[in-house]
């Protein structure tokens, strides 16, 4: 499963990660804790992750979110970046490419 792939690769360098099967628990978990970067995957149960980076962005404007897919097709890319994800990866991804993304999501603009 990515999501425990996912987890085991962040931790193992460092990073506390929460893990949501859909949005709605997504959300809730976030707004007892705000992340510093949230890591959203298009197909999810429930609510599309589309649907959840634009809840995200509504809440927490400035939190970073790297969407990734499977099926980065440009219309799945853009509906992403248009919905407001500052970052998009495309499944299946290594380890190092994870964690490329994660430290690119969370640099702060100078």
């Amino acid at each position: 499963m990515v999501l425990q792939s996912c987890k085991r690769v962040l931790e193992a360098e460092g990073h506390t990660v929460s893990l949501a099967v859909n949005a709605s628990e997504a959300l809730d978990i976030m707004s007892r804790r705000t992340p510093d970067l949230a890591l959203v995957d298009v197909v999810m149960p429930q609510y599309n992750g589309t649907y959840l980076v634009g809840e995200i962005r509504d809440r927490w404007p400035d939190l970073p979110v790297l969407l990734m897919s499977g099926y980065p097709t440009p219309e799945t890319v853009e509906g992403g970046m248009k919905a407001g994800a500052t970052h998009f990866l495309a499944k299946p991804f290594t380890p190092d490419e994870l964690m490329e993304a994660v430290q690119k999501a969370l640099e702060k603009p100078e």
